[in-house]
């Protein structure tokens, strides 16, 4: 489920139609269907706007499945809103415009979002049966994965300090406990575009649902309130970058192989 029923979200998005915040949403998100099912979408489309040049030092890498400074990323990205820019001002709106349409269940999800792990990702998709115990050599493959991740993760937010939105403006109340490790890009976007792109590799036919639901962490995030909209983005960017130069080498298809023959076994 990427979001639950809510008549009383529908409801309040109906009583801010003539609002100025409601008209900054969805010029920025999309305008919202008149009821909200469990399957619609709070926000269609993230924020397009310039996103942060990163130039990853030396030895960034864990190294298994891609080399250091493989990746052009001042091509690949463009710096964050500045502080005092309109698009900053613009995209706090959002995120306080999504804060006041937060539901117990939308918060809920949003915790779990918050710790998920590939196998509570790839389970929502493929099903129940998709566990670390049953799979091991999937989950030392993606242990391998995320080593080359964090660097990744660790360096872009360095590179550009942005400050998360709570930090900018009291009225923003995260529901999730945050640290000041920088807003963008967002490391759970980059992380979840990352395993959707590796985990259509071993499960082609689910490529579009794992494309949702790589959506619906990114969304999931904003709801948290401790990322703007433009920080979702470029996680997701640099996410699919870093998946498709992995992917380029040996090392990583031929453990591919070797997790396309296990999963076949457990199923």
């Amino acid at each position: 489920m990427i979001w639950p029923a809510d008549n009383n979200l529908a409801r309040a998005y109906r009583r801010r139609e003539g609002s100025t915040r409601y008209r900054v949403f969805v010029f920025f998100c999309g305008k919202p269907v008149r009821r909200i099912t469990s399957r619609s979408m709070l926000v269609r489309r993230l924020v397009l706007s310039t996103l942060a040049a990163v130039t990853l030092p030396a030895s960034a890498f864990a190294g298994h499945f891609i080399a250091d400074n493989t990746l052009d990323y001042r091509v690949l990205l463009t710096p964050p809103p500045a502080a005092d820019s309109l698009v900053t001002r613009a995209e706090l709106d959002v995120v306080l415009q999504v804060q006041d349409l937060r539901t117990p269940a939308l918060a809920q999800r949003a915790q779990e979002i918050e710790n998920e792990t590939l196998f509570s990702f790839a389970s929502d998709v493929v099903g129940s049966w998709f566990t670390a115990d049953k799979l091991p050599q999937t989950a030392a493959l993606f242990a391998a994965v995320r080593e080359d991740f964090i660097p990744v993760n660790r360096a872009s937010k360095a590179l550009w300090p942005r400050k998360r939105p709570p930090y900018v403006d009291a009225r923003v109340k995260p529901c999730v406990d945050y640290s000041d490790s920088g807003s963008y890009p967002s490391g759970h976007g980059i992380q979840s575009a990352l395993w959707a792109v590796l985990l259509t590799e071993l499960f082609p036919e689910h490529a579009a649902g794992f494309q949702t639901r790589a959506r619906e962490t990114r969304r999931m995030k904003l709801f948290t309130g401790v990322h703007y909209p433009s920080d979702l983005e470029a996680g997701r960017i640099l996410g699919e970058a870093l998946a498709r130069e992995m992917l380029k080498g040996p090392a990583l298809r031929s453990a591919l192989n070797a997790c396309r023959a296990e999963i076949a076994s457990a199923r």
